[in-house]
């Protein structure tokens, strides 16, 4: 918990200083009280005493009351707002580190957990804070002050509080080494129910369709059967110490009148009263001490759960990314937009096979390279080392002439206009998704959105739009088709103005007509930008400068549509099964 704290800022440490100032004013106020009570008691007992000053050190009490609930809403103000601003950073935090993560780093923690870490484990964090500013400087002052407040009292009287405490904190120790572990396999029962959750809603489309509701419920229903026994076993455990807590405050009680009956009948009347005030007192003051432990068992019911949540936030902080940024913006030659893979390989993290094995080849600018396979062949991974989702572990990439793990990461995106294979589409505008990122909201004009959305052939469904170009678009899209969603994403890469389009198999859900449209367009309107596409349909590359062929993870063949025809049986075969014997003569 503590190297959590680190990212406490010192605006927040200055408050936690004025909260400590508070609470030792709360703390005294608070120790006031049964000093006037035992007066109170002795001005009662005494004869001649004056009601006058039995009023006057009952307003003392007053004012005391009130200023310690005073000095107890100010602590609360300044607790809550150091909680949520803490919060508010590490949420930030963990927005940008996640944001610089590669998928190697997603893909290790899960998005299910990510999104578990940054809201529910925050917040656990948070409740800590806000709670502990209130509770952990307050109950040990006071603790400790009414300690010493009684220790004069009676030997008696201090040793059946001393007593009372121990067996409580053995109480509390018994049961938190039972509850600790609990709380970590929490946080990651959690993490199931919110990947249980996500993938019933984004699935839900083909859950309907093979009318797999209850297969999916039952496998919820798994999940959250398990997070509520968890659950139950740290709640039943916390609930046995309240009551615990409780019998031994009353017995606690008991025990000194029974202490202070057992004196003041052993002692002469004139010992009597001071014995007496001194029983009411020590009674007041022992249930503070009582109280302030009770606190403290308080703020350790949450602290446990806090800690394994404030580890599970630090681990994703501290988590570097296999991705670091280089030095180079400008590769300062006459190259742009070429390309050039040299006897790369590649496998995923943690995993004991190559996708892709000594693979060598180069593009040229303005050159379309194509790359066609089975599926599995490691077509999208290829692709997808050019901007750097991963790092190669053999070999080199290069972009410019420049390796592109030499390049600073924001220059190396600005030269690259990247179509995914699952488009995605933002909540906003149509303009809003076309000029997405720096460079688009910063250049393009509305004649450029335009433009690009007419060469992605996108202008007739936008123009039908409800808005036209400020149409709303939903999160993720959902209110276009898969086609409209393409087109967009085409229109956003186009928008950017790079050197090099990526498309990852960007044609799929266009109709033939549309598709050879779209890429007339662009090789028309985006001469001398090099062009790398993905794609499953020959249709799509036959008329590309180059297509690389890959086959389990190797090049299996290079050349023209013509040339691997004739050269390359696994193009052949993918050619003869997608197209007639008429066009592959044509």
């Amino acid at each position: 918990m503590d190297n959590i704290l680190k990212y406490l800022r010192r605006k927040e440490w200055a408050m936690i200083g004025v909260i400590v100032v508070f609470t030792v004013v709360q703390v005294w106020l608070n120790l006031k009280l049964p000093e006037y009570m035992a007066i109170i008691t002795t001005l009662v007992e005494t004869e001649g005493s004056l009601i006058g000053d039995v009023w006057i050190n009952g307003g003392y009490m007053l004012l005391c009351a009130f200023g310690s609930l005073t000095a107890a809403v100010a602590i609360g103000l300044l607790s809550s707002r150091v909680g949520a601003s803490f919060s508010q950073r590490i949420r930030s935090l963990m927005f940008n580190k996640v944001d610089s993560f590669s998928m190697g780093e997603i893909n290790k923690f899960s998005i299910a957990s990510l999104v578990t870490r940054s809201t529910n484990d925050v917040t656990q964090v948070q409740l800590v804070i806000t709670i502990g500013l209130q509770l952990i400087i307050y109950a040990p002052i006071l603790a400790v002050w009414a300690i010493i407040k009684i220790s004069d009292k009676g030997f008696e009287w201090t040793l059946a509080t001393v007593v009372a405490m121990i067996v409580i904190a053995l109480m509390f120790a018994i049961i938190v080494a039972k509850v600790v572990p609990k709380f970590k396999k929490m946080q990651i029962l959690t993490d199931n129910i919110n990947k249980a959750t996500r993938e019933n809603l984004t699935g839900l489309p083909v859950i309907r369709a093979y009318n797999a509701e209850s297969y999916q419920e039952s496998k919820f229903e798994k999940a959250n059967d398990d997070l509520m026994g968890t659950q139950l076993y740290t709640t039943r455990a916390m609930a046995v110490m309240l009551p615990f807590v409780s019998l031994i405050m009353n017995m606690l009680i008991l025990s000194i009148y029974w202490i202070g009956a057992m004196l003041i009948s052993n002692a002469g009347a004139a010992d009597a009263l001071p014995l007496f005030s001194n029983m009411i007192v020590f009674s007041s003051y022992s249930m503070l001490v009582m109280m302030a432990v009770i606190m403290i068992l308080m703020l350790f019911i949450f602290m446990p759960r806090a800690q394994v949540s404030a580890k599970r936030i630090n681990e994703v902080i501290n988590t570097e990314s296999s991705i670091k940024d280089g030095t180079i913006t400008d590769p300062g030659n006459s190259l742009k937009g070429e390309i050039e893979f040299r006897n790369v390989s590649f496998k995923y993290p943690g995993a004991a096979d190559y996708v892709l094995k000594d693979i060598s080849f180069s593009a040229k600018q303005g050159e379309t390279v194509a790359f066609i396979g089975s599926v599995g062949s490691g077509k999208s991974t290829l692709i997808n080392l050019i901007p750097r989702f991963y790092d190669v572990n053999e070999g080199s990439v290069l972009l410019d002439g420049v390796d592109v793990r030499e390049y600073r990461l924001k220059s190396l995106y600005d030269r690259i206009g990247y179509i995914p294979q699952k488009s995605v589409l933002f909540s906003g505008t149509v303009s809003s998704n076309v000029a997405f990122g720096d460079n688009g909201r910063e250049k393009a004009t509305e004649a450029d959105i335009m433009k690009a959305v007419n060469i992605a052939q996108g202008a007739d469904f936008v123009g039908g739009m409800d808005g036209s170009y400020e149409a709303e678009i939903a999160r993720g899209g959902t209110n276009l088709s898969g086609g409209q969603k393409q087109r967009i994403s085409i229109a956003r890469a186009v928008c950017r103005s790079p050197e090099v389009y990526i498309f990852d198999d960007s044609f799929s859900a266009l109709d033939y007509k549309t598709d050879r449209a779209l890429r007339n367009a662009l090789k028309k309107e985006t001469g001398g930008i090099t062009n790398v596409i993905v794609a499953q349909r020959i249709g799509t590359i036959m008329d590309a400068d180059k297509i690389i062929v890959l086959d389990e993870g190797r090049i299996a063949g290079t050349g023209t549509h013509r040339e691997l025809l004739g050269t390359c049986e696994v193009y052949r075969e993918i050619a003869m099964s997608q197209l007639s014997e008429e066009e592959l003569a044509i």
